[in-house]
């Protein structure tokens, strides 16, 4: 079938863009991690809420173009923040966001920058932004509480100073043409002026038990084998989806040691494995019925 013009102007369109992305990796990998994005929205499993938020900012960063040059409203740049504890999602909801946008992911640890370069943060916050600014990538500043946390009462020269800090970090995500993504593990942990700034928050709690239900469901490749897995009682254990995910690749590393399939003997025993890297003990009614003694 013969492609129309429109068609065909799109696709080339997509390919420059994607070359474009391409070679202005090489600025951004020496400054930031670039994060796999093979992730999509059936592999997030949130409330309804929070899939409403992270759709909203996808649509933000697809129209802002229109929408802010266009059609003249104020402002550009696309930010956010997402709170919740370790594992709940927060950077693969950000993985998810770059893939649905076609573009790269970068991950940016601002504990680093924040001790590394006392002094000279925001030299090189700028060289991430700079960068970034010719791919368009979505940026993820990881860790935000290094920063943020020192944001406070001034008191002294460093109080004014990382308050200075902030205020950039900020301004630069303000004006950014891509997506820039704080991610924090406190909640109220940033001052609420400078959230006032961020155009979206998101919040990830800790999964309930038919979320755990769910992510116990997804975690599983079609192609792994399984034998008689109990949803219900997989979620049972408090642990997030993170932990999910690391508890069945154990599993089915155990059942393919043993050349079996993957059964809840493989995921008590990676539960337990996992517990000892989390230091996190595991309660027993949390695993009851899990497996029988010779299951």
């Amino acid at each position: 079938m013969i492609r129309t013009v429109t068609e065909q102007a799109a696709a080339t369109g997509e390919q420059v863009w994607q070359v474009c992305v391409v070679r202005n990796r090489p600025q951004l990998d020496g400054l930031a991690q670039r994060v796999p994005t093979a992730v999509t929205w059936d592999d997030l499993v949130l409330a309804p809420a929070q899939q409403r938020s992270l759709r909203a900012i996808a649509r933000h960063v697809r129209q802002r173009s229109r929408v802010h040059h266009g059609w003249g409203f104020p402002g550009y740049g696309v930010s956010a923040l997402f709170t919740g504890s370790s594992g709940t999602g927060k950077t693969m909801a950000a993985a998810v966001l770059a893939n649905e946008l076609g573009l790269d992911l970068y991950r940016i640890d601002l504990s680093g920058v924040v001790s590394r370069y006392v002094g000279e943060t925001e030299k090189n916050l700028g060289r991430v932004f700079d960068a970034a600014e010719t791919s368009g990538a979505v940026l993820l500043f990881d860790e935000a509480d290094a920063l943020f946390g020192r944001r406070g009462e001034v008191r002294d020269s460093h109080d004014r100073y990382a308050n200075i800090e902030v205020s950039y970090l900020l301004q630069r995500m303000e004006t950014y043409t891509g997506l820039a993504v704080l991610t924090s593990n406190l909640p109220d942990g940033m001052d609420e002026a400078f959230r006032r700034r961020l155009r979206f928050v998101v919040r990830f709690p800790f999964p309930d038990a038919a979320l755990r239900a769910e992510i116990w469901r997804r975690a599983f490749p079609p192609g792994t084998p399984t034998t008689a897995l109990d949803l219900d009682l997989l979620a049972n254990l408090q642990v997030a989806g993170g932990g999910i995910r690391n508890i069945a690749l154990g599993a089915a590393m155990l059942a393919a040691e043993a050349g079996e399939s993957v059964g809840m003997r493989h995921l008590r025993d990676a539960a337990l494995d996992e517990s000892i890297k989390d230091e996190r003990p595991i309660v027993a009614a949390e695993i009851r019925g899990w497996a029988t003694e010779n299951g």
